[in-house]
């Protein structure tokens, strides 16, 4: 208990409650809300990347549905969630309002660090309402030793005259990685055609273009051989202000000048400056924290981008297209995969598509069918709006829709989980293979082989009764080194423990404790207010005695469990 109070830690109502264990659900295919040609291809851990995916569902659903094949693939996630305003929240107190967030926010951020590739990194928009708090979250989850930076993206150009304070015209950007190392780095960005313009070239120096940049340096950083007094060619005696150094040493400094790299003005009496030459610059420039709306765009112009596509509703506070183009700049390159799991109106799966960047997205809304698949139909198509002339984006490329299944499990009318009758054969096969880590693959010639967790072990999956005589026809058929998992619905007694390389379990039975179903929306987890008891009414003969499960006895009523 000591430890615990000494630990520095963000806390919170519903904190400590015991973890949700999310079931894997499907993905399932919806060819009428796919469009154009979609690449599939492999992904760095050998299984099939199926293309660009935009699935409609809720958000940590869909995450732990990704989590088995894209758990260390994905470069760059970039997240827009909600700011935690109020507004969504109306009807609760302060404290358990930021906990819902909390609580909200935490599981997802779980998953998504398992998605991320070794070097990878994550993106948060957010303002100043939790934007403390989930630093702090972030620390935990992704470790303080992996923030790289909090960017400050300036939203606003004008101030809101309503306002009886001070008008807010930023926003934050939470940046982390994976695993940030020693020689861990980032890419820069594209030098600007205003950048190169500062370089001049007033003494037609053969070398090029240039720039001048100071020869000095703070002398709590110097060493004793560079506190001297400079003499330029003309004579010239320069010395330092007081707390600076020179850059070089004196020995260096006179190589320097010798060879035109030191700059003491057109008549040589200026204060000597070094010449940087733009052959001599790296091919980028090292992003900054602040990102002003010249550069990146604010959320007037991210509304005209929107509203440029024909959509009815727009979007309180869109993001533009230039503020995903520079994070996917520093972050990513083309083909390697970018995950947004609050995809809002389509922006960075717009972006990510102009770039050349595999992506999934994911919204819960019914405007995943409205705004995001038409969105990016139109971005396949060509349309020209946001960085598509940056890009010189023409269009092409395609991708799948796909729709969260639904829970494996639901309840009957006693309250029993029983298999989902909306499962067929193959849907049941394959949602098995997920709930117990195997990869659904059916073979093309042994029928009870429908996934694999490794070359030599196997699941089949099945409702038909398994017979003592089945087993021996498939024991017969596996190689001494080869196992196998048979989940069903009903097996004869003497099955059990037959065969030593073959196990054999019960569904729904197996699946029991493993997760939670017949649950599909996690977009605001009610935590439990915590209840102050009342001493004077703890009673077992009180009025209010509730019965506990222990007090009924429900054997008379089916349970499918224990068939």
């Amino acid at each position: 208990m000591q430890n615990k109070l000494n630990k520095l830690e963000l806390t919170w109502i519903g904190k400590d409650d015991e973890p949700l264990v999310i079931e894997p659900r499907l993905l399932l295919y919806t060819p009428e809300y796919s469009f154009g040609e979609v690449e599939t291809s492999t992904l760095p851990n050998g299984k099939p990347w199926p293309g660009n995916m935009l699935i409609h569902g809720d958000n940590l659903l869909a995450l732990r549905a990704l989590e088995q094949d894209f758990a260390g693939q994905v470069k760059c996630i970039y997240i827009d969630p909600p700011y935690n305003t109020g507004s969504a929240f109306e009807h609760y107190d302060d404290n358990l309002e930021h906990s819902q967030w909390l609580n909200l926010m935490r599981p997802r951020l779980v998953i998504l660090r398992n998605l991320l590739s070794e070097d990878g990194t994550i993106w948060i928009s957010i303002d100043d309402d939790e934007q403390a708090y989930l630093r702090i979250l972030c620390d935990e989850i992704f470790g303080r030793s992996n923030y790289i930076e909090t960017i400050v993206w300036q939203r606003a150009y004008s101030p809101v005259n309503l306002k009886k304070t001070i008008s807010r015209s930023h926003d934050y950007v939470l940046v982390y990685a994976k695993h940030l190392t020693k020689d861990y780095s980032l890419n820069k960005l594209p030098r600007s055609v205003e950048a190169n313009e500062r370089y001049k070239n007033p003494d037609n120096d053969p070398r090029g273009v240039w720039k001048s940049t100071d020869s000095t340096a703070q002398a709590g950083h110097g060493t004793k051989s560079q506190f001297y007094v400079l003499s330029a060619p003309n004579g010239k005696q320069h010395h330092l202000t007081p707390g600076r150094c020179w850059v070089y040493t004196e020995e260096v400094m006179n190589r320097m000048i010798a060879d035109n790299r030191i700059w003491f003005g057109p008549d040589g009496n200026n204060v000597p400056a070094i010449k940087r030459f733009l052959t001599e610059v790296r091919d980028g420039i090292v992003p900054q924290t602040l990102w002003p709306y010249t550069e990146v765009g604010h959320t007037q112009e991210a509304k005209k981008e929107i509203k440029a596509l024909e959509f009815n509703t727009i979007f309180d506070t869109p993001k533009p297209e230039r503020l995903l183009l520079r994070i996917l700049q520093i972050a990513t390159n083309p083909d390697d995969i970018v995950l947004d799991s609050f995809l809002g109106s389509g922006t960075t799966a717009a972006v990510a598509h102009k770039m050349g960047r595999r992506w999934i997205g994911i919204e819960l809304g019914d405007h995943a069918y409205t705004h995001c698949a038409v969105r990016m139909k139109k971005v396949i198509e060509g349309e020209q709006g946001g960085i598509s002339k940056l890009q010189n984006w023409q269009g092409g490329g395609g991708f799948k829709f796909y729709e969260l299944a639904p829970s494996l499990l639901n309840h009957d009318k006693y309250g029993n989980l029983v298999i989902n009758k909306e499962y067929n054969a193959d849907m049941l096969a394959a949602a098995m293979a997920k709930h117990q880590g195997f990869t659904y693959e059916p073979d093309a010639e042994m029928y009870w082989k429908q996934g694999h967790s490794s070359e030599h072990d196997f699941i089949f999956t099945t409702t038909q009764l398994i017979t003592a005589e089945m087993l021996e026809t498939i024991h017969s058929q596996l190689s001494e080194d080869e196992s196998l998992l048979i989940c069903c619905t009903k097996f004869q007694p003497e099955c059990r423990n037959k065969i030593p390389n073959i196990t054999v379990k019960k569904i729904p039975k197996v699946l029991l404790d493993t997760c939670e179903f017949d649950h599909d929306d996690y977009s605001l987890n009610i935590v439990s207010v915590p209840v102050i008891e009342d001493e004077e009414c703890d009673d077992a003969n009180s009025e209010d005695y509730i019965y506990s499960d222990d007090d009924y006895n429900s054997a008379d009523e089916p349970n499918l469990f224990n068939q």
